[in-house]
């Protein structure tokens, strides 16, 4: 009988998960207080408690009926929200692998079933969306990124003309650079490093006196200041 051998077999590798740091919570709605996970990556940065708060507060509580699209996901937290509060149908859409797998979970532990999830572009998303289809889109790319003008330009075509956008940046965006891509500032907010709008579509022929005011100037980008007027 051979004797069995003294080295010992290496141990199988455990499986690289993805690692969870912080979590969010849910600000109001069916799943209030519930907390989700959020996945450590790299650029992630999920829109801070206090300024959903107020977000959603600006929106309504209840948004029975709206579709909404959420083109750069990330934690998913504005698009769960707006599910929470009642939204018919709510898109989330996200690049990167690990995030895609995280909203997932996050879907079947809510049993949202208001709610999609897309792994891919959003700024592609935005533009292959009906036109006038959509009542919310959420607009939070990464801050390092350079997609707003882009994905406002994308969005403008997809909203309905009573839809709302919601606008995340690093700097404030100005009434001319708005106009300009056929948006006006409804509200706006300033937390930390975070600039928050809500904007709302110009009427097709506000549009075109606001391009027609700017032809020959330098093309659309936002201020380095808060708007005039802009509220809290």
């Amino acid at each position: 009988m051979r004797p069995k051998s003294s080295a010992a077999k290496p141990a199988p590798k455990p499986r690289v998960a993805a690692k969870l740091g912080n979590q969010v919570r849910i600000i109001g709605g069916m799943w209030k207080r519930t907390k989700l996970k959020v996945v450590d990556a790299a650029g992630l940065r999920p829109t801070p408690d206090r300024v959903r708060e107020t977000l959603f507060n600006w929106l309504g509580q209840d948004l029975q009926g709206l579709r909404c699209l959420d083109a750069f996901a990330g934690t998913g937290a504005l698009g769960f929200e707006a599910a929470s509060r009642g939204a018919a149908h709510v898109t989330l859409v996200e690049q990167e692998s690990q995030l895609v797998e995280q909203l997932k979970r996050t879907q079947t532990q809510l049993d949202a079933q208001a709610v999609s999830i897309q792994r891919g572009d959003g700024l592609a998303a935005l533009r292959h969306a009906a036109a006038g289809s959509l009542h919310l889109i959420f607009l939070d790319p990464p801050f390092a990124s350079n997609l707003w003008e882009g994905a406002l330009t994308a969005a403008r075509k997809a909203i309905a003309p009573n839809g709302q956008v919601y606008l995340e940046a690093p700097v404030a965006w100005g009434a001319e650079a708005l106009a300009a891509l056929g948006w006006t500032l409804h509200r706006h907010l300033k937390a930390g490093a975070v600039h928050a709008h809500v904007l709302r579509p110009l009427a097709a022929q506000s549009h075109a006196t606001a391009a027609m005011a700017i032809a020959g100037h330098a093309p659309a980008s936002p201020s380095l200041v808060q708007p005039a007027g802009a509220q809290p």
